[in-house]
């Protein structure tokens, strides 16, 4: 984990800038950002130059000292800039703000770049400052419409195109809060303030405007774009910030003495709301994003601006998913590996125990691949999963019986000495001697089944060992005169019948393992299917609750078009919310279709992994899956 002096900047630092007429990351930045694993509270200014957008970053960053015009405006270029520190109230969470340089400059007039950066500004940001001064200036803000257009997601803006509920499940995770700050600069200002709350006045201005003015019916397109995007609102209105007359673009240094106490105030009340409102930046699935995500998704999202001026939603989801997944996996096996590198205590008595160590560690494992995966091809990276913690589980019961030989095999080597020397010099080639060598093996036999902690290979050791001296038995056997014809006979029916039943031991032993992996597997396998079964039901949920959320709002819109006499509107969304009330009513009904395609998944699983029995498992569940869809 990052420590606060580690993310923690004095000063601001270029993350974006354009070069050789590309967007191009700056790499310093690029690694400050991406040394920061806690999760990122990411506040993106926005807006002209000269308009205050420095002050507010400094308040927000600690560093209020003075009110003046940040050097860095006079850069030459079009850039975002960062600045990370700890959070002033969540102290798991960094403090990440950005701010624009260079947009509506009349000598930099660039539309391109400026959507670029404007376009960045709100792909990174999880709240999203708008600084204007004097008027509601919606001049940059039509570049929201063309986000959308790159983010290809106009379907949803603007038509009942019936295959677009993906894009409406994920649409609001792309889309920040929105906090519209006006400075009033001049005398006539009060001309445009309405007699009611700022957020009233906020929604006031988003309303549409009647008229056939062309520039009228462009900002009747921004401002319903605005009110889709943005489903979280809110507005500050600042007053001037000291007495004496400045000019508009803050270019005098104003002193903390000389700034009036109701500027002060708000100031105050817009960084507390801030502090408290602006949430951490998340992505698909609720999946809480960090400096290092953050980084990546900055990258992904450059490399697509550079390759082919787009923001593809679909491939940027994919492309991140991809390499997330990938370290889901990689974090949820070097988990498992590491759980069970600590807790197997080579060599382990029984094969029931290695797999209930097993079990407890692959379920953790599993959810820390639930916890950091992404939803997009969730299933191939958890079959993919399955297989390496499988293949895992087979190294560590192959090293536990090569333990169990190895160690076993030390044993027998030390406690049969006494047994050897004796053959070696002869002690039972005497008469009676076959009997004294049966009292000396049976007193080694004892021995080593007192000693503790043999494994599971103790008696396929000893098994083995003891065939090796049937040549010598049989030696020692003729040699006893004592013994007569008939005693030998018995003698040798009796060797063979206990070689039988020792034999018949260990291969019932083999047969008991067997069984014992098979119970394993299939415990293993209804662990896994619960787990799937409660996250695929929890995504089911999540999803139902952010379409019920979608359906309010649009509620609400219709109610707005209809007091606002826009009947064909109204109808129009009359429409997308029966759709989308029918889109639910599947989702609700989805639990059976989803849990069939899971027992088909798994199903799959173990006809791949588990073997003889194991596959007729495999196909049991694959045709309950089935049966269970119709």
């Amino acid at each position: 984990m990052a420590t606060a002096e580690e993310v923690s900047m004095e000063a601001p630092i270029c993350l974006v800038e354009k070069r050789n007429e590309k967007l191009m990351v700056n790499q310093q930045a690029l690694d400050v950002l991406i040394s920061i694993t806690k999760p990122v509270v990411v506040v993106t200014i926005i807006g002209k130059d000269h308009t205050g957008k420095s002050y507010l970053m400094n308040r927000l960053s600690g560093k209020n000292t003075v009110y003046s015009r940040d050097p860095i405006v006079q850069s030459q270029t079009k850039s975002i800039w960062m600045w990370c520190v700890d959070h002033p109230s969540e102290h798991d969470h960094v403090l990440v703000l950005l701010e624009t340089k260079g947009l509506g400059h009349v000598e930099k007039a660039d539309s391109k770049n400026d959507l670029w950066i404007f376009a960045l500004a709100i792909l990174l940001s999880s709240t999203f400052v708008y600084n204007t001064v004097n008027d509601w200036d919606l001049e940059q803000m039509h570049y929201v419409k063309e986000v959308t257009k790159l983010m290809e997601v106009n379907s949803f803006l603007n038509d009942d195109d019936e295959d677009n509920s993906y894009l409406q499940e994920y649409i609001h995770h792309f889309f920040p809060d929105l906090v519209w700050v006006m400075h009033k600069f001049t005398e006539k200002f009060h001309l445009l303030i309405c007699p009611i709350s700022p957020d009233e006045c906020l929604e006031n201005v988003l309303k549409f405007r009647t008229g056939k003015d062309i520039n009228e019916s462009k900002a009747n397109l921004s401002r319903e774009c605005i009110r889709r995007v943005f489903i979280k609102r809110k507005c500050f209105q600042f007053v001037l910030p000291a007495k004496r007359k400045i000019q508009l673009s803050y270019s005098d240094y104003i002193q903390e003495s000389e700034m009036v106490p109701a500027f002060k105030h708000q100031a105050d009340n817009f960084c507390s709301y801030i502090f408290s409102n602006a949430k951490p930046k998340r992505f698909i699935d609720n999946i809480m994003i960090n400096g290092n995500r953050l980084g990546k998704l900055l990258e992904i999202y450059v490399n697509a601006i550079s390759s082919r001026s787009d923001l593809l939603l679909n491939n940027t989801m994919l492309a991140l998913a991809q390499t997330e997944n990938s370290a889901a996996v990689h974090k949820a096996t070097n988990h498992y590996i590491e759980q069970m590198v600590l807790k197997v205590n080579y060599p382990m008595d029984t094969l029931q125990d290695l797999e209930k160590l097993h079990t407890d560690c692959e379920k953790e494992a599993i959810s820390i691949f639930q916890k950091h995966s992404f939803r997009n091809d969730r299933n191939k990276f958890w079959k993919e999963l399955m297989k390496i913690l499988e293949n895992q589980k087979n190294d560590f019961i192959l090293r536990n019986e090569e333990e169990s030989t190895k160690y076993c095999q030390t044993k027998l080597e030390n406690l049969s000495q006494t047994l050897r020397k004796a053959i070696s010099q002869g002690t039972f080639s005497v008469p009676g001697g076959y009997k004294l060598y049966k009292e000396e093996r049976e007193k080694m036999i004892n021995n080593y089944h007192q000693e503790p902690r043999k494994g599971i290979k103790a008696e396929d050791v000893l098994q083995r060992y003891l065939q090796s001296l049937t040549m010598t038995e049989a030696s020692i056997l003729q040699t006893d005169q004592a013994l007569t014809d008939q005693e030998k006979a018995l003698e040798a029916e009796r060797v063979k019948r206990e070689a039988a039943e020792k034999e018949k031991k260990r291969l019932e032993q083999q047969q008991m393992e067997m069984q014992q992996k098979m119970e394993a597997q299939q415990r293993n396998y209804e662990v896994n299917t619960n787990q799937l079964k409660k996250k695929m039901e929890e995504d089911r949920i999540q999803i139902l609750r952010k379409q019920e959320m979608i359906l309010h709002h649009k509620l609400k819109e219709q109610e707005r078009l209809m007091n606002e006499r826009f009947c064909e509107e109204a109808e129009k969304m009359k429409r997308q919310m029966e759709h989308l009330q029918t889109k639910i009513k599947e989702i609700e009904n989805k639990g059976s279709s989803w849990w069939s395609t899971v027992l088909q998944t798994v199903g799959i699983v173990l006809m791949v992994l588990l073997p003889g029995t194991g596959k007729l498992i495999g196909l049991g569940m694959m045709a309950l899956g089935k049966w269970t869809s119709k």
